[in-house]
């Protein structure tokens, strides 16, 4: 009277061996790549409003433009109210000279930008250019608009 009860293991018959899932050796790089292409275009339409510095009304004349060079200079801005930005930092006209020398490292070939507002009043511009000027540094200029034809 004994009855034989096969209950799934490998008793009687043929075993089936069960497909186990592994792990994918390969990577899917598609999503990175759509990531990679969103931030380059964020990226893209970002950086023209970074560079900006402090909103100024600049001056338009016929000079012509200068030669760009590898490093960026450091640029003094001049507010219609008066104010002194280096980069865009607010300074005082005592204080522009120390800053310099520690920022360009008594570089005295550093480039340095003057960026007047068409509002502001020359003499400031010409006390700013003569305390740089008299600090030693002799890569000065002035920035200006080009003239609409």
């Amino acid at each position: 009277m004994g009855a034989s009860v096969q209950t799934g293991g490998n008793g009687g018959g043929r075993s089936r061996r069960r497909r186990t899932a592994r792990p994918m050796a390969e990577i899917n790089v598609t999503p990175m790549v759509d990531v990679m292409l969103v931030l380059l275009i964020i990226f893209m339409v970002a950086a023209p409003m970074l560079t900006v510095g402090v909103p100024i009304d600049l001056p338009k004349t016929g000079a012509s433009q200068m030669e760009s060079a590898t490093e960026p200079p450091l640029e003094i801005s001049i507010a219609g109210d008066g104010k002194i930005y280096l980069q865009e930092t607010e300074l005082q006209l005592d204080e522009i000279v120390p800053k310099l020398k520690a920022i360009s490292e008594n570089n005295s070939e550093a480039r340095i930008y003057v960026r007047g507002d068409s509002a502001t009043n020359y003499g400031l511009i010409s006390k700013v250019l003569g305390a740089i000027n008299g600090a030693g540094f002799t890569r000065v200029g002035l920035v200006q608009l080009p003239e609409e034809s």
